[in-house]
């Protein structure tokens, strides 16, 4: 019997499907209860229902690690697509009710943390009925969402042309050399990078959209970069500059978004780094209704000039 046809007449519910989901995404029962307000056995009792509808193993226990078996994986795509199919219905009907309605979910890369929610906030208010999701994650963790198509919108700052995707530009994000307040050539013009040869450099991860822009731009200019100390976020790098740990190489947005004279941008000759950021969207994804008038929000607030005075700079 195929899986629709249990689903049909053994009544496996939308609830069931949704914490299924809830768990799969988070690999933790623990976690799917806590992101959906239930107690922890109520979780582990309407997965075992489900599969027992289905007729299959959905989760294996590894140690202390909980993992989808190949029929969990299945499940999981097909559950997707039919939410997917459930929110399009709900978007083409808040449509019609003037986008009363509706869900827009929103994955960003690290750095457009400082540049979303401001937009994000002024659409809420416009739309109160709609119901927001906004993760924050480096290059490699919005791929990932990316290919699992979890989301109505994604930003990057280097999107991924290897794989099938749609982009449209977004806005521009310029990689500057920021230092301490006191560095020694605050106030010196065009400084040469062989004059930071002697800086330790502060710099992300590997997978960070940041951190291949400034290794994408160092060959092409055939700069040689010291080794970098990678720290993991944003926060701790800006702290570990102003501690005087080294200088690092961020968006221009991360040094706006910090009290005034903590840190200085340097002039550095051949920077800052030209970037951009991107909405990018799986090739032939239907985008809603609730997204579609976010980037609608998104473009008069450029238009105007509605960014932060601190963006604009």
């Amino acid at each position: 019997m195929s899986i629709t046809r249990r689903l049909h007449t053994r009544q496996t519910t939308f609830r069931q499907l949704e914490i299924f989901k809830s768990v799969a995404q988070h690999l933790s029962v623990t976690l799917a209860a806590k992101a959906l307000h239930l107690a922890q056995p109520t979780v582990s009792t309407q997965i075992n229902k489900l599969a027992h509808s289905l007729d299959c193993q959905l989760f294996e226990q590894v140690g202390k690690r909980l993992y989808l078996t190949d029929m969990g994986q299945e499940v999981l795509k097909s559950v997707r697509d039919l939410f997917a199919v459930m929110d399009n219905l709900e978007t083409q009907l808040a449509k019609r009710k003037g986008l009363s309605v509706g869900h827009l979910r929103i994955s960003v890369v690290t750095t457009a943390k400082y540049l979303i929610p401001h937009w994000l906030g002024e659409y809420c208010q416009q739309y109160p009925e709609i119901e927001p999701e906004f993760q924050i994650g480096n290059r490699a963790d919005i791929i990932q969402r990316l290919k699992q198509n979890m989301d109505d919108l994604y930003v990057f700052s280097n999107p991924p042309r290897e794989l099938e995707i749609e982009e449209t530009f977004l806005t521009e994000n310029p990689l500057v050399v920021i230092a301490r307040k006191d560095h020694l050539l605050r106030d010196k013009p065009n400084i040469g990078w062989q004059e930071l040869s002697s800086e330790r450099l502060l710099m992300r991860e590997q997978g960070s959209g940041t951190r291949y822009a400034i290794e994408r731009f160092f060959g092409q200019q055939g700069l040689i970069m010291q080794t970098p100390i990678t720290i993991a976020s944003n926060e701790a790098i800006k702290e570990s500059v102003m501690a005087g740990l080294g200088i690092a190489i961020v968006s221009r947005h991360v040094l706006n978004h910090i009290e005034p004279g903590n840190l200085i941008e340097l002039d550095v000759v051949d920077f800052p780094i030209p970037n951009s950021w991107y909405w990018v969207l799986p090739k032939g994804k239907y985008m809603s209704s609730a997204a579609q008038a976010f980037q609608a929000h998104v473009i008069q607030a450029l238009a105007r000039g509605g960014e932060d005075a601190q963006i604009t700079k």
